[in-house]
């Protein structure tokens, strides 16, 4: 049975994760692999970069702003379970293995973004920093730990106004990739129509998957095992208030 849409307002994110994390205990198998495959492909790029800084922050840009296509598996899961059923890895990897030519351009659309992201970045950075940046150590030392303030807080003020189209277009699209037949601007064009009637708790829902993946992150990536699952079933909860019917 499905279930109604509720009023969106600011208490409706805490209601998102609430229902999300009921998802993940009900069906933990198919979010755990997600968790646990996207941790591992983080560590990976950690290994291989850990002394370049523009290719690790390339590598976990593009990896950060992909990882909701590879969450569209957990997206049918939630559905499944808001109809009284319950799927397993083979019918996630089934949605995989159809190759969904709408999640594939997706996709290519992301990967793009999130190359310029780290091209802009880069040349912000290169630009303005006094000292040459070539290791993380370095961004740490001469742009976060500058005695001068400024360009740390440029940094991010960058990255949030090229993360906000790239959110608004993508919060509520993926999740209705996998549930409609629509074509793809239909889908971005609903997203940020979501956005806009709805600002102030889609900044909030923003802000909290900003931290909980930083948190995961931060605990040496592990954390990431949990939050990948739990924001993309929260993100289907998210999806089925904004767009209802």
């Amino acid at each position: 049975m499905n279930r109604l849409s509720q009023p969106v307002s600011l208490a409706s994110p805490w209601r998102w994760l609430r229902l999300g994390w009921a998802d993940l205990r009900r069906n933990p198998v198919p979010g755990l692999v997600h968790g646990l495959l996207v941790t591992a492909f983080g560590g990976l790029l950690l290994l291989l970069a850990r002394d370049r800084f523009w290719l690790l922050a390339g590598a976990f840009s593009g990896f950060l702003i992909v990882a909701p296509i590879v969450a569209t598996g957990l997206y049918a899961v939630s559905r499944a379970l808001q109809e009284g059923r319950r799927i397993g890895m083979p019918e996630v990897m089934a949605l995989w293995r159809s190759r969904e030519g709408r999640l594939v351009r997706f996709g290519l659309l992301l990967g793009l973004a999130g190359t310029g992201w780290v091209l802009t970045s880069a040349g912000l950075i290169t630009l303005a920093s006094p000292t040459p940046i070539e290791k993380p150590l370095d961004f740490l030392r001469f742009v976060v730990l500058a005695p001068e303030p400024g360009l740390f807080e440029l940094w991010l003020l960058q990255g949030a106004l090229l993360a906000t189209p790239v959110y608004a277009s993508t919060v509520v699209a993926l999740p209705m990739l996998v549930d409609r037949p629509v074509p793809v601007h239909q889908a971005v064009m609903t997203s940020w129509r979501a956005v806009a009637a709805h600002p102030a708790p889609m900044v909030l829902w923003a802000l909290m998957i900003a931290v909980l993946v930083g948190l995961g992150m931060l605990l040496a990536l592990a954390g990431l095992a949990v939050v990948i699952p739990l924001v993309a079933h929260a993100s289907w909860h998210a999806y089925r208030d904004l767009v209802p019917g």
